[in-house]
């Protein structure tokens, strides 16, 4: 990496498909200690609030529908869980994968698996489960046919042929929920198909069901049966803050402003939680527009932030400041390039941000920044009406910005029209979140890649600021290719430099995973020490948690 700009900077390292996840409402709830609650004593099962009722429950548990219900992911599994924390995968209905080259994988389908109905599990399924979405494109909501060419079963394997060179497509092909081919092949519309009786692979089928809570018990018959603890996973469609800290909870995602105050001191003796960083919260400057197209402009605001305020105010000092590498760190420590000063973090230097304005035609007149004809510097900041955390970070943005003489207006859209303006490229400079996928490919190329970069005023769902460079798609090209490690981390060197150097968003802080739970009655949590597993509730990475419970002694 070649002529980084110098600059001051202090260290700040702690560590997405982020961005509604990172963003919370944040509460005072008032509490006894409760370390003697009402709970009844554990019968083997786990109240988890991972569900929400709007007010009540639908019945749909179609793992391809973007409203099925949340546990659907604790029954159907993928070919290897991703933890997103690192990137590592953990072999679920396929043992492993190989990569002859990098064009093409092949899958190890697990044997002696039934699905619950009692039917076997075979490679036929993994198949028809990817050929289901590829005849009905609206279910690839991976977008795995995107990187496939076709595929073909060979006894127990599966092998992929992809459209191109491209070793990250393992990564999203892994992801795949399977369903069962008796069942599915006769499914007129799997749109539409609610599901209603799921047979699936994984430990829990489904036990009772209400508009107002349900249940999943044990699956007897899963094939790593031995590993499951919980015998039955109670799920309440009414999960407030406050029911969480007074009922007796095992296991919540909930930001909380005064989680010692609230959910330990709940039940002091049990109740713990573990906030990991799980993306960067940034602010995304609309690179189509000036003055925000502008580096040395964007230099100015980079300069004129305090993150470690910003961190403590919108965070509650639960998180740290982000540094400029693009990386989720520490998750991703192991992927920063040495050639970052100060591993990429950027301190406050007031001095720093009025030269780098007035290089880009802003000077300092009385209280004021203004521009050549005197007109003070106007921005307004984007952010979504109710995601308060972002909103007090962005008063402290607002603050800072406004000691310099920038006269800052705060836009709050309705979350709706918010991610309509960020999708469609109609908003100065917004808050966002980015990363958190585990794969730094991934990362960065939603992040820079053109292809994102639509036309302003029609929608993207990736590079919301339309950064183009054909130099970094050409460094993504590279590392969607590379399959040695050395090689992987060399481009992200570079690509790490693009982002400390181009400023194509500006990082604040790491958005935390609100993960907490009560060894009251299971014990194996995923932690700081143990990081097997984000906290969060949703999608397959529950998986890991649930197979790794213990029965409290």
């Amino acid at each position: 990496m070649k002529h980084l700009r110098g600059r001051i900077t202090h260290t700040a390292l702690a560590v997405i498909g982020v961005t509604a996840v990172l963003a919370t409402s944040a509460c005072s709830i008032d509490v006894k200690n409760k370390a003697n609650n009402d709970a009844p004593a554990s019968d083997g099962s786990l109240l988890v609030a991972a569900d929400n009722g709007s007010p009540t429950f639908e019945k749909n548990f179609n793992p391809f529908s973007p409203s099925k219900r949340v546990a659907t992911t604790y029954m159907y599994e993928p070919l290897q869980v991703i933890n997103t924390l690192d990137g590592k995968a953990t072999p679920f209905l396929a043992t492993g994968n190989t990569l002859p080259d990098a064009q093409t994988v092949v899958y190890d389908i697990r044997t002696g698996v039934k699905w619950s109905d009692g039917t076997a599990f075979t490679a036929a399924d993994v198949a028809f489960t990817f050929n289901l979405i590829k005849a009905t494109p609206a279910l690839d909501v991976q977008g795995a046919w995107q990187h496939i060419k076709n595929l073909e079963v060979k006894d127990d394997t599966v092998v992929f042929h992809l459209k191109a060179e491209d070793v990250p497509a393992v990564a999203i092909i892994n992801q795949q929920l399977i369903v069962p081919e008796h069942i599915w092949k006769d499914v007129k519309d799997p749109l539409t198909f609610t599901n209603e009786e799921p047979v699936a692979s994984g430990p829990y089928v489904l036990d009772k069901f209400s508009p107002n809570e349900y249940t999943l018990k044990k699956n007897k018959d899963y094939w790593q049966a031995d590993k499951v603890a919980v015998d039955k996973l109670v799920l309440p469609a009414a999960n407030s803050q406050l029911d969480v800290v007074n009922n007796g909870y095992d296991w919540a995602y909930a930001f909380m402003t005064d989680v010692e105050g609230t959910w330990v001191n709940a039940d002091k003796q049990h109740n713990s939680y573990w906030f990991p960083p799980g993306g960067t919260i940034a602010l995304l400057p609309n690179l189509t527009k000036a003055p925000y197209n502008d580096l040395d402009f964007r230099e100015g605001l980079s300069f004129a932030l305090d993150r470690d305020k910003i961190a403590v105010d919108a965070e509650q000092g639960y998180v740290e400041a982000a540094g400029q590498s693009g990386l989720l760190l520490p998750n991703q420590e192991e992927w920063l390039s040495e050639d970052l000063p100060n591993s990429g973090a950027i301190g406050q230097d007031t001095e720093k941000a009025l030269a780098a304005f007035e290089k880009a035609g802003y000077t300092k007149k009385g209280d004021k920044l203004v521009d050549k004809a005197g007109k003070q510097l106007k921005i307004t900041i984007t952010t979504a009406n109710g995601y308060t955390d972002w909103l007090q970070g962005l008063q402290t943005v607002q603050s800072q910005l406004g000691k310099l003489g920038i006269d800052v207006k705060l836009s709050q859209p309705q979350p709706a029209a918010y991610y309509k303006a960020l999708n469609n490229g109609d908003f100065d400079i917004a808050i966002t979140g980015f990363g958190g996928t585990g794969s730094v490919f991934e990362d960065f190329n939603r992040l820079l890649n053109s292809e994102f970069a639509t036309p302003v005023g029609t929608s993207t769902t990736a590079n919301f600021q339309r950064f183009t460079d054909p130099k970094v798609d050409a460094l993504l090209a590279d590392l969607k290719a590379a399959t040695g490690e050395e090689e992987q981390k060399q481009i992200a060197a570079e690509l790490q430099g693009v982002v400390y150097e181009q400023l194509p968003v500006i990082s604040m802080f790491y958005g935390g995973l609100w993960g907490l739970y009560s060894d009251k009655n299971f014990t194996g949590w995923p932690t700081e020490d143990n990081a097997y597993a984000p906290p969060n509730t949703w999608n397959s990475t529950p998986l890991l948690i649930l197979t790794n419970l213990k029965k409290a002694s």
